[in-house]
């Protein structure tokens, strides 16, 4: 399984595609751009403004991986649809729990 984030000395950096104003909050698993990159799917029924998605995607990101809110923030697109936030931790256990919640929630289609 290709991941959609890399370890970093004070936590990860996570690629995320975020769908603002979605019917629901979710994570909809991984996908990769034209470039080969691999990035995670996040849905929020959060409108773009204000930096009301960005929030949501925190929010949600929080309660999923069980990481404080404050830890999560957004390093690069604050203003686009793709995103690179930084998640600050322990890198080894991050990874861990990503990685784990990836497997357990991943579609085989």
């Amino acid at each position: 399984m290709t991941l959609p984030f890399t370890q970093t000395p004070d936590g990860l950096r996570l690629s995320v595609r975020v769908t603002p104003r979605a019917s629901r909050n979710a994570l909809s698993g991984t996908a990769s751009d034209a470039d080969g990159g691999i990035f995670l799917k996040v849905m929020v029924t959060a409108a773009p403004e204000g930096g009301k998605a960005n929030a949501a995607v925190a929010k949600l990101l929080s309660k999923a991986w069980k990481v404080p809110k404050s830890s999560i923030e957004v390093v690069s697109g604050a203003t686009d649809r793709r995103k690179v936030l930084a998640i600050a931790g322990d890198p080894d256990t991050l990874a861990a729990t990503i990685t784990d919640w990836m497997e357990r929630n991943r579609d085989d289609g």
